[in-house]
């Protein structure tokens, strides 16, 4: 069985392929040159799309307000882990852009999970 992590890389990247050749100013060439401002840009665009899905799942959460003395107790999962999908999606979209790998990606997720245990280990 094919590594998730890596399916999911190789599916965004391909919605991006296919993103691009249908509309082509959707996304510069990648990987691209951070230096460059253009690219910039588009990247800080792409994460403040992702925010904004964010946004729209928390929307779902209607009892976050301390004050609030009533409960509503229905909550659409469905609808919420669907806005997390599509803000994953944009994150995505920037590792692919700016050439990280799944790969790239697992490790440096090792390298700070470890980080955050051992600080939470000495009372950080």
């Amino acid at each position: 069985m094919q590594d998730r992590l890596s399916e999911i890389f190789e599916r965004r990247e391909l919605f991006m392929n296919n993103l691009r050749k249908s509309m082509p100013e959707s996304s510069p060439q990648w990987p691209v040159d951070l230096s460059i401002k253009k690219n910039q840009q588009h990247v800080r665009d792409m994460a403040l799309r992702g925010v904004e899905e964010m946004f729209e799942a928390i929307q779902h959460l209607k009892n976050w307000k301390p004050h609030r003395q009533t409960e509503v107790r229905g909550f659409d999962r469905d609808e919420f882990l669907e806005e997390i999908v599509d803000a994953f999606n944009y994150f995505l979209s920037i590792l692919v852009l700016t050439g990280f790998s799944a790969d790239e990606l697992m490790d440096a997720y090792r390298k700070k999970d470890n980080i955050i245990n051992k600080r939470l280990e000495t009372g950080y």
